[in-house]
């Protein structure tokens, strides 16, 4: 059992990860940016002459590459993005604050919808073991799994939208606006949890201590809930740490493809307009994300079995 102390000693050299990450990730991201042709503020509408001097004051691009990393590096790592240089009046916090809270929100609800459709199916699968029921729900975990979410989505607008007018093709803030999104982002993660919880719970229903809790004339409910579900979870639980992370941080495909104002409709926008600011601020936003969903995870360990001990 981990105790408190160690707890923290863990907790305090993934942060000293954390800031090795954000400065390694931020590296890449830069060097790929000035590497590339072209540049921010290449395009069809010229700007104006004080504008691009203000915009190049701002970015330090007259200054050397050393010291526009370190600039860079020093803004980023406070959060300071500046203004975007494609979306006039924005600046890059601007944006993520109004753009992560819809991914976020599509994230919460794709994220239960996977868990709850996910771990059913496995452990229905599981329990009803070569049977017609175990056959269709790991058939369609395989189909979950094979068919990227963009072509899933083709189909759900053809069928959900345009033949039977159920709900509208995109656009973002009703009810019917979000089932389609969340059912296309949450649909390879509920397989992959399917899968997992069935080889999970598989593996827990021949232990004596299962057995056991049968022969004491337990229902089968409280068996597989209180006992072997909790045996049979920590497969899943690695699984939701990057799958939270990539959740969350929402669907790039599936954002366009419905038209939804998150971080990922914004990300390509940046990207293909070669916004650098606004993509810097993007991955870092993603990069923190990430490795937080992943000391979340490896703390529940200790949280769902005690007998885990941190290291």
């Amino acid at each position: 059992m981990t105790s408190f102390p160690q707890l923290l000693g863990i907790l305090g050299r993934r942060v000293l990860w954390l800031f090795f990450t954000l400065w390694a990730v931020f590296s890449i991201s830069f060097l790929l940016m000035v590497s590339s042709p072209g540049g921010p503020f290449l395009g069809e509408r010229k700007l104006p002459d004080e504008i691009r001097r203000s915009m190049a004051e701002y970015y330090d691009l007259d200054g050397t590459m050393s010291e526009r990393y370190f600039k860079s590096l020093a803004k980023a790592f406070t959060f300071r993005f500046g203004p975007s240089t494609k979306l006039k009046d924005y600046t890059v916090n601007r944006v993520i604050a109004e753009g992560f809270p819809v991914s976020a929100a599509l994230g919460v609800i794709a994220l239960t919808l996977a868990l709850a459709v996910g771990m059913t199916a496995g452990i229905i699968a599981a329990v009803k073991r070569n049977t017609f029921f175990d056959f269709a729900f790991m058939g369609l975990a395989t189909i979950g799994i094979a068919i990227p979410n963009f072509v899933l989505a083709g189909f759900t607008i053809i069928l959900f939208c345009f033949v039977l007018k159920w709900f509208p093709p995109a656009g973002w803030g009703s009810v019917k606006q979000i089932v389609l999104p969340a059912v296309c982002v949450a649909a390879p993660y509920a397989a992959y949890i399917a899968r997992l919880t069935r080889t999970g719970m598989l593996e827990v229903l021949n232990l004596d201590f299962v057995r056991t809790a049968y022969a004491k004339g337990l229902s089968p409910r409280t068996v597989i809930v209180r006992h072997a579900l909790r045996g049979a979870i920590m497969p899943v639980v690695s699984y939701i740490g990057p799958a939270a992370a990539g959740i969350l941080t929402g669907s790039l495909v599936i954002e366009r493809i419905f038209n939804v104002p998150g971080m990922g409709s914004h990300f390509i926008d940046a990207a293909m307009q070669r916004d650098y600011p606004l993509v810097t601020g993007i991955i870092m936003v993603y990069t923190l994300l990430l490795f937080t969903m992943n000391t979340l995870v490896d703390l529940s360990y200790a949280i769902i079995d005690p007998r885990v001990k941190l290291e």
